[in-house]
């Protein structure tokens, strides 16, 4: 068990900081993908394009590289949530369009010697495990805080006994098991033989933004892994899809952009999570964290999911009613992990399964909600939904 995936282990999953808009959101990290300036033309998907490095893909990399090219764009999504800022930070505007590969302001320079300074720390002094990143001072902020901040009020006991609690960084293998939570979970919605019988699900309903009319949605699965939500925006449709193999994000008016490893692994997560039987089979060992935890003040069991070379995933199920309320997962970057915590409410039975009809996403750059209207199980589904569309042109 890594350094890391202890420090998971006891992460406090709350998130204080939202973004003011919703696009930067959904397109942080496509934004980066399509003024990047390529430093050779884009072949097809091949293999080899896959194992192209970000300097190979992309102009004046000096830092990161040699890391794997898809991996830069979550990279970057880490700094500007560490630091609680947007692209143009770092980076020069013209007109509107974000220079990438222009070094004319400081804060660049600074992050790339910030880079070096944390490879360096973790290296001389944790054996290469990474255990300083950029939010280790910065902390949503773009100037660390060098003087303690003085105590206007007096911490709450329940924040202090949080805090005693994960004084230490937990070892998950000496937790006990996991597997009777979830096994109380799978019957709480209805029993296995239940679900068994959904072999897809069609759902309509609404994406609630922090600001703005609500955007409808249509979200279409199948067992046990694909998922395609479709929000019908005022430009056109923006698509976020996973088809078990390969997953895709298109937004109007931008070129389609393939997930990372990474990005697929949440997504996989994230279908498997309303089909829980194979949710849990998605996990070499389920361990129950001793430490009980709060979420919307209802006491929960928290199970950590492992699987070899991922990230441990946190499972908050509510201790009366059986349900999972909370799901949180990390995206591992080359400098850090990158959350993402959903929140399930509102479960209603449909075709003997209890299925939740509202849930909230949440990352360091903001959030948003799903309420759903309708759903229908074992409905035709085409499976052209499913299948990874040609790239679009982008806008001219």
């Amino acid at each position: 068990m890594s350094e890391q995936a202890k420090a998971i282990a006891g992460h406090g999953c709350s998130f204080s900081r939202l973004a003011a808009g919703i696009a930067g959101f959904f397109l942080g990290g496509a934004i980066i993908a399509v003024h990047a300036h390529p430093a050779q033309p884009a072949s097809s998907a091949t293999p080899a394009a896959a194992a192209q490095t970000a300097a190979q893909k992309y102009m004046n990399i000096q830092v990161l590289k040699d890391i794997p090219a898809d991996e830069l764009i979550p990279s970057m999504q880490f700094v500007t949530a560490a630091l609680g800022v947007e692209c143009d930070f770092c980076h020069v505007t013209n007109q509107g369009n974000l220079e990438f590969d222009k070094d004319d302001k400081k804060e660049k320079k600074t992050a790339r010697q910030m880079m070096q300074m944390m490879f360096a720390v973790n290296k001389n002094n944790f054996d290469g495990e990474r255990q300083v990143t950029c939010n280790t001072c910065h902390r949503g902020s773009p100037h660390p805080q060098a003087i303690p901040a003085i105590l206007v009020e007096a911490p709450k006991p329940e924040a202090m006994e949080a805090m005693h609690e994960h004084e230490h960084d937990m070892d998950p293998a000496s937790l006990p098991s996991g597997t009777p939570v979830v096994a109380r979970y799978i019957q709480a919605i209805g029993g296995a033989a239940a679900l068994d019988k959904i072999s897809n699900r069609v759902e309509k309903g609404n994406a609630v933004m922090p600001e703005g009319p609500p955007i409808p949605i249509d979200i279409y699965t199948k067992a046990p892994d694909q998922r395609v939500s479709v929000m019908h925006m005022q430009k056109g449709d923006s698509t976020t899809a996973f088809n078990g193999k390969a997953g895709w994000i298109y937004f109007p008016g931008r070129p389609l952009r393939e997930m990372s490893p990474a990005d697929q692994q949440a997504a996989k997560l994230d279908a498997e999570a309303f089909y829980p039987v194979q949710l849990q089979r998605e996990f070499t060992e389920l361990k129950l964290d001793e430490h009980a935890e709060k979420v919307d003040n209802h006491d929960t069991n928290v199970v950590l999911g492992l699987s070899k070379g991922q990230p441990p995933v946190k499972l908050y199920f509510d201790k009366d009613s059986g349900l999972l309320v909370r799901m949180v997962h990390y995206a591992d970057t080359p400098l850090g992990f990158n959350p993402t915590q959903v929140d399930f409410a509102d479960y209603r039975e449909v075709g003997g399964v209890k299925t939740p009809y509202r849930w909230t996403i949440a990352r360091p750059s903001g959030s948003f909600t799903i309420k759903i209207d309708e759903v229908k199980e074992n409905v035709p589904i085409d499976d052209a939904r499913f299948a990874k569309p040609a790239a679009p042109p982008g806008p001219k």
